[in-house]
This record gives C-alpha cells, structure tokens and sequence, in this order.
C-alpha cells in the first residue's frame, strides 16, 4: 500500500465511529441547502411583508440586505474560529441559531424584529458554511474523492439557490409570508441530532490562543467592505459610502499587519504565497461578479422587456442550474482527465462564449437563443468555481481548512457584490444618457426614467400619450443597448479571468495531501503580540 493511501485511510479512521463519508457529505449538502434556499427565498416575499409590517424604505433594504451582509463579514470569524474548538461544534450551533433565528422572522410583527431576525440567520449561515467545506475537506482526504464531494456540493448550492425563489412563490401562494422561514425548522430539527451522531469532529493544530482581537477586526472590516459594495451596487455614491469603504479598508489593512506579526495568526496568510491558492480566490471572485451581475440584469430584461412574470423568469432561468449541475456532477471527472489549469481556463472561455452568443437579444423573445446561452452559461460559470474550489482547498493544509473555506466563501460574497456594482455602473452607464433629448418629455422626467427601466415605465405611464409611448420605447431600446455593452464588458472580465487561470496547476495532484505550512522563522518569535 502507498503512502497516499495508508494516510488517507488513517485520516478516515481519525474521522470518528461510523462517520461514513458518503452520509457526512449528504448531511454537509443538507445544511448547505438550507442556507442557500435562505439567501434567495425571501425575494418573492418582499411585496408581501411590505404590506404586512410596512416598513420605511431604509428599513426594507436591510430586511433584504442584513442576512449576506452579516454572513459575509463572520465568515473569517467563524471558520478559524471553528478550526481551534472543533467544526462540528460551530456547525451544530450554526444549526441551532438557524432553526430560531427562523422561528422568530417567521413570527416578526415588525420590521425591526424581522431585520433582527435575518441578522441572527446571517450570523447562523456564517456558521454553517466554512464548516461544511472544512469539514469535507477532513473527510475526504483524498483528492480524487474529495473533487467528486466538491461537485455534489457545488451542485446543491446551485440548486439551492435556483428554487428558492420558485419554492417561496409557492408557499406564498398557499400560506402567509412567514412560511418562507418556516420551512427551515423542522430540517433543522432533523438535521440537529443527525449531525451529532454522525458528523466528525476535526480542529486544526490547536496552537497558540485565538487571536479575539483579529477576529472581531477582520469581521468589522469586511463590514465595511461589504456594505460600501452594497451601496455602490445600489448607485448610492455617497460620503457615507465612501466612509465605510475606507474605514473597512484601513481596517483590514490593520488586520493583515496584525496577523503578518502574530506567530499564530487566524488566517496564515502565506497560503497566498502559493500561487495556485491565490489564483484560485481571484477566479472565484471574478467568477461571481460575472455570474451576479448577469443574472440581476438578465432578471430585469426578462421581465420588463419581454414582459414575463417573475415566475416564469425563475422557470427561464432554469436552464443555467440544470447545466451547473451537470457540470458540478461531471467536474471530478473533468478535473481528473484535463487538470485545473484546463479546466478553469476553459470553463472561464466557454462562458465569454455564452456571454457574446446572448448579445443579439434585442426586444423581442429569442427562446433559443436565450436557452442555449443560459446553459452555456451555467455549465462554464460552474465548470470555473468547481476548479477553482477544489484546488483552493487542496492547496490549503488540513490545519487551516476551515480558514481557507472561509477566505473561498468571502471571495464569493464579495465578488457577487463587487460584480453588482460594477456592471450595474456599466449598464447605467450606457443606459441613461440615451434618455436625455426624447422628444416631448420635460428633462425632469428624462431625468427620473434614466434612473431604471422600471422608473421610465411609471414616468410613461403618467405622461401618456405620444411622450409616454415615445419614452417607453426609447427606455426599452436604451435598455437593450445598455445590455449588450455589459455583456460585452463581462466576457472581456471572463478572458482575464481565463489568462488567470494560466497560473494553476497543469495536472491534478494526487500523490500527497497538502502538506503543512512551515513554520515561521524563528526571529518571528521575539516578536511581541498585541
């Protein structure tokens, strides 16, 4: 027997009685599956808790917004936090907030109780999803089996995050808007006691106290990060705004330093020395603001050019999930046979493919056109964040597992933030200047319809007439041409992604796990910690 093999048995050993890994991973998919349904089901609820608890308009954005705002800045927290008390513990408590942190939105009679509420699922998600990657990345020692877990993974998160939209217009349609919440607890209460019998337990090395200060910096800084992003995305570029990027800024300047000198940091940061780490988090990152900022704008062609319903946007856009999983599913086979640097690289060039095939949309339905693209779509999109995953967590020693799957999994929230913005900025970019000289229409309505296509409808509407019509379609074709230049703009965004990916590996490396970190010099410890 190999060396590779004995030390994988021995890690599976080392997993705990009958921590079957196959069972584990289904468990792992569950809680994933929960958290991805939570960040998506609650969009189609929105009209339906405006009208029940009324909140100000400030209010509703952070109803919608606190739950990935939250979950985003405690990944880091969470996941080192989980690497020195034990995954299974953050996991099994991230469960336990989960499922009342479910119970009490479901029964908000306030806004102020509902944002509260999302808050504290936030910080639950923020629990549950570095551990799952830590702890898959414990179970599955070896790399070959690992990949296929990774895919299977991947897979629910696609699915997870497709149906809840489609799952909430359901319930809504048949119970008031709690049950959108309501849906997560009696999984939880299965998932709780299943995942104490069979999940391992697995912490890192154990060295050195846990850096509290770090963490609660690094948290506030990506508070920051986040928010402004967030902001930017929504075209507020205000000196509130700019405040909070640069405080998030300098703080997470001040965190790095803080853990450059710390001789047992939170994160270690010289897994970015290994260039195959490094270029995997900047694919995810560009991955996602492709991904992100497509589907937002994609959503609003569908349903304000052609004029579908929300759900059947949500049904159109099916076929970028179906292809995603089938992606995930094949992606051990496909890492196996091309390696990373092939795979990545070519799932990066066939969604640029995707991309520029989808640019003649114009205003008229093109249900061909629309579903090639969109499964060409999911399946590169997919393709790229498998590769990229799996050979972040390889390259990561087991010690910094739930470190490393907390880096991925902010890389992918700020990427779908970042990717927010900065297409939204190109779109409106292109959009609102086409509006300022339609004939008929006073420049402050011109001004108001170059805000959003939605906003010219109801300008339209209420100047009726030749002006009304006029400025409707003048709005259309501006949306239209807005479109094609961010997609043009996302596939130029996907080629430097693909010329990235030239920096992965060529094979996939299967002889030797991921072999530890080495420790740090010794003049590292005369230095002092604060």
């Amino acid at each position: 027997m190999s060396g590779t093999t004995t030390a994988a048995v021995r890690c599976r050993r080392e997993a705990g009685p009958g921590a079957n890994r196959w069972v584990v991973l289904v468990v792992l998919c569950v809680s994933l599956l929960l958290v991805a349904l939570d960040a998506t089901v609650l969009h189609v609820a929105v009209p339906a808790v405006t009208e029940d608890l009324k909140p100000g308009g400030i209010e509703l954005l952070w109803i919608v917004d606190v739950y990935p705002l939250v979950c985003a800045s405690l990944l880091i927290l969470f996941g080192t936090l989980g690497d020195r008390v034990g995954r299974r513990r953050i996991l099994l408590l991230g469960y336990a907030l989960f499922g009342v942190a479910s119970g009490l939105a479901a029964l908000a009679d306030s806004a102020q109780v509902l944002i509260g509420a999302r808050a504290l699922l936030g910080v639950g998600g923020a629990m549950i999803m570095p551990a799952t990657l830590s702890i898959l990345r414990q179970v599955f020692p070896d790399r070959r089996e690992r990949a296929l877990a990774i895919g299977i993974w991947s897979a629910v998160a696609a699915v997870g995050a497709a149906i809840g939209p489609l799952l909430g217009g359901f319930l809504l349609e048949h119970f008031w808007w709690g049950s959108v919440f309501l849906v997560n607890i009696p999984l939880m209460l299965v998932s709780l006691p299943i995942g104490r019998l069979l999940l391992p337990e697995s912490k890192g090395d154990g060295r050195g106290p846990w850096d509290v200060v770090g963490a609660l910096m690094g948290a506030a800084a990506l508070f920051g990060l986040v928010l402004g992003v967030k902001q930017l995305g929504g075209g507020e570029f205000t000196p509130f705004t700019l405040v909070t990027l640069l405080a998030g800024g300098a703080l997470m300047v001040a965190f790095v330093r803080r853990q450059r000198r710390r001789e047992h940091p939170l994160v270690d940061l010289r897994m970015f020395s290994r260039p195959a780490f490094t270029t995997s988090v900047c694919c995810i990152v560009l991955a996602m603001l492709a991904l992100v900022g497509l589907e937002l704008i994609a959503a609003q062609y569908l349903q304000l050019v052609l004029g579908l319903s929300p759900l059947e946007t949500g049904l159109r856009l099916l076929p970028l999930t179906v292809a995603a999983m089938a992606a995930g599913l094949g992606g051990a086979k496909i890492l196996r046979r091309f390696g990373p640097r092939t795979m990545v690289c070519s799932g990066f060039c066939i969604t640029a493919a995707a991309v520029i095939m989808l640019t003649p949309m114009g205003g008229h339905d093109n249900t061909g056109l629309l579903l090639s693209g969109f499964m060409l779509l999911g399946f590169g999109l997919e393709m790229t964040l498998f590769g990229a995953y799996e050979s972040m967590l390889s390259e990561a020693p087991p010690a910094q597992a739930g470190g490393a799957a907390a880096i991925g999994e902010t890389s992918y929230q700020l990427g779908a933030g970042i990717g927010i913005a900065l297409l939204g900025s190109v779109m409106n970019a292109a959009y609102t200047p086409r509006l300022s000289s339609v004939p008929g229409v006073p420049a402050s309505d011109s001004k108001a319809a170059g805000h959003s296509l939605g906003e010219a409808y109801e300008v339209a509407a209420r100047l009726g007439g030749h002006p009304g019509a006029a400025l409707r379609h003048a709005a259309r074709d501006s949306f239209v041409h807005g479109l094609h230049v961010t997609l043009l703009v996302s596939a130029g965004l996907l080629l430097l992604g693909a010329a990235m990916a030239l920096r992965l590996p060529r094979v996939m490396e299967c002889e030797a796990p991921a072999a530890e970190i080495p420790a740090p010099r010794q003049v590292a410890e005369s230095r002092v910690s604060v």
